[in-house]
């Protein structure tokens, strides 16, 4: 797991929009655009079942999500490992996590069983126009 620099933290827990790629087995490419929340130093998003991210992820568990913004110019690039987790105490764990920044979520709650989460672990990160400190 690469560690995230406390300002690169700071940025992505200051924003709730990216980019998600992911990657059939035979290297399809697809992206798409999710909210997500921090859990540490990784990032968690829920889905649906049925959707194309979840397929791909159950066939090739590598992800690469951007988050950035043009002014001032700068982002964070996360490419790492997803875990896919359904029900069990890690789910409800991250269910919370993803209630407490999310209004829509707690407005429209749902349980397990209903929408897996993914939790992605940073192998390699880049950012610009942010402090590396």
């Amino acid at each position: 797991m690469q560690k995230l620099s406390k300002n690169e933290k700071h940025f992505l827990e200051s924003k709730e929009l990216c980019r998600l790629a992911t990657a059939s087995a035979d290297s399809v490419p697809h992206v798409t655009p999710v909210i997500y929340a921090m859990d540490g130093n990784k990032i968690v998003i829920v889905t649906d079942y049925g959707t194309k991210k979840l397929k791909n992820l159950k066939e090739n568990p590598k992800a690469s999500l951007v988050v950035d913004e043009y002014h001032p110019n700068r982002g964070v690039v996360i490419l790492g490992d997803c875990q896919i987790y359904e029900k069990g105490k890690e789910y409800l764990r991250l269910l919370k996590i993803l209630f407490a920044k999310f209004e829509y979520y707690r407005n429209n709650p749902w349980g397990e069983g209903e929408a897996p989460i993914l939790k992605i672990t940073p192998t390699k990160v880049i950012s610009w126009g942010i402090s590396s400190k």
